[in-house]
């Protein structure tokens, strides 16, 4: 444009520092609230917590398939305290159902095993009971597994405890005339004695009338603790009894003839070290008989008294 000045002519401010803002009103004016404050030093870098000024910050969501499978895990573990707490119920009402039927066993003294076996000596007599025993609680596991032929799930937990039930009567019965042969009866009275029974039979050891911790007019907690740890390997082991098409009925009949036979040798080998000799006995006195003794035979075939058989 004619007239006007070349820019290599034209005159520039003088280069320095920054002086701020202009003038309010000028061209170049900014506001000072839009700019903040120039003191030097105000600012905290430390975090800040609790401001309710600040922009919400927003989560992601979890992908549906691990909000699905947190879902999963809660239920199994909810599902597995639930069963814990069933389970733990039915041992304590088997635990119950044993101890209300150990003082109903009828148990025969010495006097009146020495007049069913005569002419036998305290091993041959013990060997005798163990016979017996073991041959009761095998038809008990032979019953059930024929019972379990085909296998139904509700009735499972109803059979294994008939099992139960009745191994431990046949098993009660052996231990007391046991003590009786090796005379080592203890004292008190049918309860009492019982106790001191279910106590061995829990620990699979001989009572020891010496300690007056294993004999107790009544099951405190250690000895129930016991007992359902005696009951819940009983059950264990005997789930093969529930297999199908007579199966069971074989496999129970072997392990409760073993497992019995096991038993009495355990308590034996007790009982031998503490055996006081026939002729140091003198006359004992007859043993009481239950009011309502348990019928023997009905729980060798795996049936209480009162039941029908497979039931």
């Amino acid at each position: 444009m004619t007239g006007s000045t070349p820019p290599w002519k034209r005159r520039f401010p003088k280069r320095g520092a920054d002086q701020g803002p202009q003038q309010p009103g000028g061209p170049y004016s900014a506001r000072d609230d839009e700019r903040g404050t120039t003191d030097t030093g105000t600012a905290s870098l430390e975090a800040v917590d609790g401001r309710s000024d600040l922009p919400a910050t927003t989560s992601t969501p979890a992908p549906a398939a691990r909000r699905r499978a947190a879902a999963f895990r809660e239920k199994a573990g909810q599902s597995v305290r639930n069963g814990g707490t069933r389970a733990r119920a039915a041992l304590g009402h088997l635990a119950d159902r044993i101890i209300e039927l150990a003082p109903r066993v009828p148990v025969r003294d010495l006097a009146t095993l020495r007049r069913q076996f005569p002419g036998l000596g305290p091993e041959e007599l013990a060997d005798r009971l163990v016979a017996g025993a073991a041959k009761g609680t095998a038809t008990v596991g032979a019953g059930i597994g024929a019972a379990a032929m085909m296998p139904v799930p509700p009735a499972m937990p109803t059979e294994l405890a008939a099992e139960v039930t009745g191994v431990a009567a046949i098993e009660l019965k052996m231990i007391a005339e046991l003590h009786e042969v090796y005379g080592v009866r203890p004292p008190g009275g049918l309860t009492q004695r019982s106790t001191a029974y279910l106590n061995s039979w829990s620990d699979e050891r001989g009572v020891d009338v010496s300690k007056p911790s294993t004999l107790g007019s009544a099951m405190n907690s250690h000895m129930k603790r016991q007992l359902r740890q005696q009951i819940m390997k009983r059950v264990v082991r005997n789930l093969p009894n529930l297999m199908p098409f007579m199966v069971g009925a074989a496999v129970g009949a072997v392990m409760n003839r073993r497992d019995t036979r096991k038993l009495a040798d355990r308590i034996r080998e007790d009982l031998r070290r503490r055996q006081v000799p026939w002729s140091a006995l003198g006359d004992l006195p007859a043993l009481e008989r239950p009011r309502d003794a348990l019928d023997m035979s009905h729980l060798a075939r795996g049936v209480e008294p009162g039941e029908r058989p497979g039931h």
